[in-house]
């Protein structure tokens, strides 16, 4: 916790960000972040919630417990979360679902993996991740955030360039479309540091940034917001 109280946060505290910023936070530190964030322009949220309201769950963490920590974002369907605890598409889409009947807004990510790109399948593979998403509606796409996260430029020492990324936004964008609602923001999440930040937002429909490691560094993670800030400013 002391990374999030690092002097280098508090011009973000103290200005008019043109952008939103937040954190997700594993359960057991969501008291420590809403006491240390109260009252900032940072948001918090949870990494996970569980996709029933009530019930005897073991060891799921409902919504209504996240919204008792202040919580206003939740990620739903991580890489991890797919890859090592086999959440399906299907299952994504219940969690997202359950995190806006209680009023959290779901950050929804997506992405494919090394062996999925290398056999030129990337698109397939966001449309089936998508398609149960999709299939909630307009209403429901607009109380969302999409996150792509290609795997295989994470924690790999692969990059995505900003074309690469692009393209798969773009493909995301039109398919918002024609479920009628272009607007939603598509974060992109392929290791954004402080020295790629501004190239990846300048692309036409990369509206921001799901960090990962770069968020450990309190500094790193404030230029990348300002790189945020000055695109949506630009």
């Amino acid at each position: 916790m002391a990374q999030l109280a690092d002097p280098a946060l508090s011009t973000l505290r103290e200005s008019d960000a043109p952008v939103a910023v937040g954190v997700a936070a594993p359960f057991p530190y969501l008291a420590q972040v809403q006491q240390t964030l109260q009252g900032s322009v940072v948001g918090w949220g949870a990494q996970d919630l569980s996709p029933e309201a009530s019930g005897a769950y073991t060891g799921e963490v409902s919504a209504a417990m996240l919204n008792d920590f202040g919580c206003r974002y939740v990620l739903v369907g991580h890489s991890e979360r797919r890859a090592r605890h086999g959440e399906t598409s299907e299952l994504v889409a219940n969690k997202a679902a359950a995190a806006q009947a209680s009023g959290l807004l779901p950050v929804v990510c997506f992405g494919e993996t090394l062996e999925q790109r290398e056999a030129g399948h990337t698109l397939r593979i966001i449309r089936e991740q998508l398609a149960p998403i999709l299939a909630m509606g307009e209403q429901a796409l607009r109380g969302l955030v999409l996150a792509y996260e290609p795997v295989w430029a994470i924690g790999t020492g692969k990059t995505a360039t900003p074309e690469q990324a692009q393209e798969v936004h773009a493909a995301v964008r039109e398919a918002l479309t024609q479920a009628g609602a272009p607007e939603v923001s598509v974060l992109y999440g392929g290791s954004v540091k402080a020295a790629n930040a501004a190239s990846l937002f300048a692309m036409a429909d990369i509206d921001g940034g799901l960090i990962g490691g770069a968020a450990l560094d309190a500094a790193d993670f404030t230029g990348i917001v300002r790189a945020a800030c000055a695109a949506v400013s630009a």
